[in-house]
């Protein structure tokens, strides 16, 4: 198991003990990827894990560019129109850097 699978087991298991249910991970489109995608409630919840062991080059939320967020809101609307799903959505970011997880919900 590398690194980035590692971070985003733990974002799994970390959700889940917060009371969302999972249910599916690493969904790839062409055009971009969806780690997590999960449930709280009625809300289907897309989130970006990103895992920093190295400060230097800033922590883990700075490593989400504009870029990024266009590339996974793509994707989740891909996979909300292939699933047939009409709920209401939010994009959470779990960051871990050196252990310490920060949850953002309504990340952007």
């Amino acid at each position: 198991m590398n690194l980035g699978q590692q971070g985003e087991r733990q974002a799994q298991d970390y959700l889940t003990k917060q009371g969302l249910n999972f249910v599916k991970a690493n969904v790839r489109y062409p055009f971009g990827e969806l780690d997590l995608i999960m449930r709280d409630g009625a809300h289907w919840v897309f989130i970006e894990v990103k895992l920093r062991t190295n400060p230097n080059f800033g922590g883990a939320i700075s490593a989400i560019s504009p870029q990024k967020i266009q590339r996974i809101r793509k994707a989740a609307s891909a996979y909300l129109q292939q699933q047939r799903i009409q709920a209401p959505c939010r994009f959470d970011v779990i960051a871990i850097d050196n252990q310490n997880i920060q949850w953002i919900k309504g990340a952007f």
